[in-house]
């Protein structure tokens, strides 16, 4: 097929973009770089079937003739990272929700299927022990900025469901949960490469608040999988579908297993979450996603732990320091 990968440069979708190439699919990917790098898509560079192109999802002009020529769409394209919609909030908003509507529109204009990427945010402080794809919202005020990224999600999946409801435009949507890897950047708050950046230099591993909170990871193998199982299936057409793992820990239980699994002489610090993000952030103390609606309609559960995941990324940040 020809697939239109949006945010393809970035961490999840430069994985996609090898995925679908290697798969035999004829690929472009757009991206701004503002989070992503073309270096994540060096081992694509030159091949056959794969183009990169510097771009807005905000530039209508420019996606018009990409989507006429696409067969489906990936979009994956977003703001992303605590820190950077916290100090960026109004071009988060605008680029999440002006963005996806972008797609939508031009996707409906030439029928084109639609995988949406959405996340765990839209459950916000919901601290169930297993979070449904149907369980409620629960948010703090839309004042308290650190909420708008789930907003802007919660709109998103809102806009490609009255999109299939209403225009019969296939759509698919899928919320990750952390999802964690090589090529991951921790600059944009990030915790695991974060920590196993500061542990593979014996810096101190800073938590914030009192790391009490806990939290689920799945591997970027194990979601692309997924990724790939929903977006061919018939049955998942119009459906909401949880990605991730249902393995808990704190973030305090984390850094101990960073700091033992690298071999670390790194401390543990505590800041609290004012003096990293503001005044009136807040967090959520838990969240576990429920996988059992991926399982019954693609067959799908991840395979890979967390020490894994931590040596997968320890070694691509020693391979690169």
């Amino acid at each position: 097929m020809r697939i239109l990968v949006t945010g393809g440069a970035g961490f999840i979708g430069s994985h996609l973009c090898e995925r679908l190439v290697n798969d035999g699919h004829s690929v472009t990917a757009i991206d701004d770089f503002s989070t992503g790098c073309a270096s994540n898509l060096a081992n694509l560079a030159g091949k056959d079937g794969f183009t990169l192109i510097e771009g807005s999802i905000l530039d209508r002009n420019q996606l018009h003739p990409l989507i006429e020529d696409s067969e489906y769409i990936f979009h994956l394209a977003a703001a992303v990272g605590v820190f950077n919609i916290v100090k960026n909030s109004l071009a988060s908003l605008l680029t999440n929700i002006r963005g996806t509507e972008n797609i939508l529109e031009l996707a409906y204009l030439t029928n084109t299927p639609v995988f949406l990427t959405s996340s765990s945010e839209v459950y916000g402080k919901n601290i169930s022990d297993s979070l449904k794809e149907s369980d409620d919202r629960i948010l703090g005020s839309p004042i308290t900025l650190r909420w708008s990224y789930s907003e802007a999600k919660a709109i998103d999946e809102s806009l490609a469901y009255a999109y299939f409801v209403e225009k019969h435009l296939e759509t698919r949507i899928v919320r990750f949960f952390n999802t964690v890897g090589p090529r991951q950047l921790g600059a944009y708050g990030m915790v695991v490469p974060r920590f196993i950046k500061s542990a593979l230099v014996n810096e101190p591993i800073t938590i914030y608040g009192d790391g009490n909170q806990t939290r689920c990871f799945a591997h970027v193998y194990d979601v692309i999988d997924a990724v790939i199982a929903i977006a061919f299936a018939g049955n998942t057409i119009g459906k909401v579908i949880n990605i991730g793992n249902d393995f808990e820990i704190s973030i305090n239980g984390l850094a101990q297993r960073i700091i033992a699994e690298t071999g670390s002489k790194s401390e543990i610090v505590y800041v609290p979450y004012e003096e990293a993000y503001g005044d009136g952030f807040e967090d959520m103390e838990r969240r576990v996603p429920n996988i059992e609606l991926i399982n019954q309609l693609v067959g799908w559960k991840p395979k890979r732990d967390l020490k894994t995941m931590i040596s997968d990324i320890s070694e691509e940040m020693a391979r690169n320091s």
